[in-house]
């Protein structure tokens, strides 16, 4: 029966009097490997791990850059800023932007850059310390989720952010004391008050840098659950994004816990 319809009548496979496949070509098409996920256009683990490369090779050479040119860390810093929010409000009604993430991961590597450079000065030989203290813990933390050994849980989940509001109400009144005059310590009080004689920076700072920890458990374990929800490809882009911010956290943390401990 022939179709008035041009999306139809215009394509052989829906014409009347169409050969029907012979057995050869049957054969072949019982032969032929399935469609993997890449062919149907959906998230992979290993698709995600080459956009999260990508991304932290864009980083780095933004904070080479960021190293060299002196003042430009503070436009990578609102930039990153910026662009952080614009992806995280962005990823959850549309589909992660390539050029977004990489942009975000260009503006965060100038700043890196820079505060790395301004660390370095005030404490020499913090800035390599920092480097290999976060490649140690994202690769523990990646073998250990890898193994199972680690999952993240509904009650880890809850104390977390009950800890990252902590956390930031913190930074927030100790910026506020340094800034006013009302603690002399550049450290604010993570210089000035101690625990058993320890900064109560490093006390702080190990805790947050399990907190970073956590977080990247929340990462990997977000990936896994859009690779078998079968997500679209380009959220391979969120979870990049989502990986670098956390991996950024870590890093400016573990520079001041290395820089604080010098002191």
């Amino acid at each position: 029966m022939a179709t008035s319809n041009p999306a139809f009548s215009q394509s052989p496979a829906f014409r009347n009097g169409t050969a029907a496949p012979s057995a050869e070509q049957l054969q072949n098409l019982y032969e032929a490997p399935s469609a993997t996920a890449v062919d149907t256009d959906r998230m992979t683990v290993e698709d995600t791990i080459r956009k999260t490369a990508v991304s932290f090779a864009v980083l780095l050479a933004g904070a080479v850059v960021g190293w060299w040119v002196p003042g430009l860390w503070i436009v990578g810093m609102i930039a990153g800023l910026v662009l952080a929010f614009v992806n995280i409000f962005r990823n959850r009604k549309k589909l992660p932007s390539a050029g977004l993430t990489l942009a975000y991961a260009a503006a965060e590597g100038v700043f890196i850059g820079g505060i790395s450079r301004f660390y370095e000065a005030f404490a020499g030989g913090v800035v390599v310390q920092a480097v290999i203290g976060t490649i140690v813990v994202v690769g523990v933390t990646l073998a250990l989720f890898a193994s199972g050994k680690i999952r993240a849980s509904a009650r880890a989940t809850k104390i977390f952010l009950i800890a990252m509001i902590g956390y930031l109400v913190f930074s927030v009144v100790n910026i506020l004391l340094v800034v006013t005059g009302a603690v002399s310590d550049p450290w604010g009080l993570r210089g000035s008050f101690h625990i058993f004689g320890i900064p109560l920076g490093l006390v702080i700072g190990v805790l947050v840098v399990i907190m970073c920890a956590y977080s990247l458990v929340l990462d990997f374990d977000a990936i896994q659950q859009g690779v078998k929800n079968r997500a679209p490809r380009a959220y391979g882009w969120a979870g990049a994004f989502g990986v670098m911010v956390t991996v950024v956290w870590l890093y400016l943390e573990l520079l001041r816990i290395f820089a604080l401990s010098r002191n």
